[in-house]
């Protein structure tokens, strides 16, 4: 009943704040209530941070002040020094996901040998039913061209990270999960733009091979990279413990990260789109081994990782929304709470179509809202990425900025409801057995 009483008062706090925000939109940012909006989202948001239960609800306020902030001051989100803010988003990006790529290891790819009808049926719905509702909904709402392609892009990525958190609240599958994120994430490089091509091609021109490679440069060589300080970070080798060999990582790290950076683009060939995903990668690997080595000089704590990575992440998807939303706070005015229905409708479509039609093929109850949620979850900071980088779009970035929060307060609703809801028993088509919870 206490979660019940939270997860209302957070709904009721994302309608409010939206409904708040877009007042101040069309008061073009004049309100002197401005600053003391964002001063209260703020407080609220380190409010959310220290509290057990609400902690997981604070990445939807940040996102609320972040936009107040971009609407008030959209200046400071535009350029300083000259330079374009919004050359920030990529790299902002592939350190999101080379801290995604951490929290894998070789073990959750070797399970869709192990459980390969679950990761088919979720893959495969990830990439049939979002795309599909994402037209449906465009010819509904009848949107223009570059908002109904961002529409229809973030409906074409991969299951998102949060997913995986849901999933283990809703007392889920949660090895499933990352083996489903994981793969539809890999798979990424040809599905998305082939997705793309197919359904937004007559909205946006679409180059295949510009957003393959820009995919692989974003999210593969970071994830990868990810993968590899994973080892470091908790292989159980004694060379990872060394403090001679960890020097020695963090230093090549550094100096291949510098290379590549001084690498000409001709030594690369086509493969030159994915250099900024190389610097970034190896200099990440450079400073986490440096860091794990200086930490255990100074017996620091062993998880410092797992502290930092969140409050990291949280942060750059925020200001990656701040930069969109200043760009397009005038376009927000006649479309936004279109776009938040859109998304609202978007979201709960793919929860209900990815858990029935798992049920359809009588999965485990686990699994069904395992697939749920990633289905339903779409990796929003990739797709806002895209739109800035490869269809340079602020518009078509609209609505990744926009789904992103929303997708989070949904699926902690969901999570907590599945969470107190007890597992049922029915047979499987895959065995004769009943199924066991």
């Amino acid at each position: 009943m206490k979660h019940k009483k939270y997860l209302i008062f957070c709904v009721i706090l994302f309608v409010f704040g939206t409904i708040v925000i877009s007042s101040i939109l069309m008061l073009k940012g004049r309100s002197p209530a401005g600053p003391l909006l964002i001063l209260f989202f703020i407080c609220l948001a380190l409010y959310f941070m220290g509290h057990h239960t609400l902690k997981q609800y604070a990445f939807t306020i940040w996102v609320f002040a972040a936009v107040s902030a971009s609407m008030i001051y959209p200046s400071a989100f535009d350029t300083w020094f000259g330079k374009d803010l919004s050359i920030l988003i990529v790299p902002l990006i592939q350190i999101i996901m080379f801290g995604m790529g951490t929290t894998l290891n070789i073990h959750d790819f070797e399970r869709v040998f192990k459980m390969p009808v679950p990761v088919l049926i979720g893959v495969i719905l990830q990439f049939l039913v979002m795309p599909s509702v994402a037209i449906g909904i465009v010819f509904l709402f009848g949107f223009e061209p570059e908002i109904a392609a961002g529409i229809i892009l973030i409906g074409s990525c991969p299951g998102g990270v949060a997913s995986n958190l849901m999933a283990y609240l809703a007392r889920g599958n949660v090895a499933l999960s990352v083996t489903m994120t994981s793969c539809s994430t890999l798979l990424s490089p040809v599905m998305t733009p082939l997705l793309m091509k197919m359904l937004a091609g007559r909205l946006v021109p679409i180059n295949f091979m510009e957003m393959m490679f820009s995919i692989l440069n974003m999210i593969i060589v970071p994830i990868l990279a990810g993968l590899l300080a994973n080892t470091i970070l908790y292989g159980k080798g004694r060379w990872v413990k060394q403090p001679v060999w960890l020097l020695g990582l963090a230093a090549s790290g550094i100096i291949l990260a510098l290379l590549s950076m001084r690498l000409d683009p001709s030594v690369l060939g086509s493969f030159s789109a994915i250099k900024g995903g190389l610097v970034i990668g190896f200099a990440l690997i450079g400073i986490v081994s440096l860091a794990k080595l200086l930490i255990g000089l100074f017996k620091g704590p062993s998880n410092w990782m797992d502290r930092v990575l969140p409050v990291v992440s949280m942060a750059g998807i925020c200001y990656i929304i701040a930069i969109i939303t200043a760009r397009s706070s005038e376009k927000l005015l006649t479309v936004g709470l279109l776009l938040v229905g859109a998304s609202i409708l978007h979201n709960l479509t793919g929860y209900l179509l990815g858990y029935w039609l798992s049920r359809l093929f009588r999965l485990k109850e686990k699994d069904c809202r395992t697939v749920a949620f990633e289905v339903g979850m779409q990796n929003g900071g990739m797709a806002s990425g895209l739109a800035m980088s490869v269809l340079k779009s602020p518009l078509a970035a609209l609505a990744p900025a926009i789904f992103g929060p929303w997708m989070n307060v949904s699926g902690s609703v969901l999570a907590t409801y599945w969470s107190s809801k007890p597992e049922e028993k029915r047979r499987s088509l895959i065995s004769d057995e009943p199924v066991k919870n």
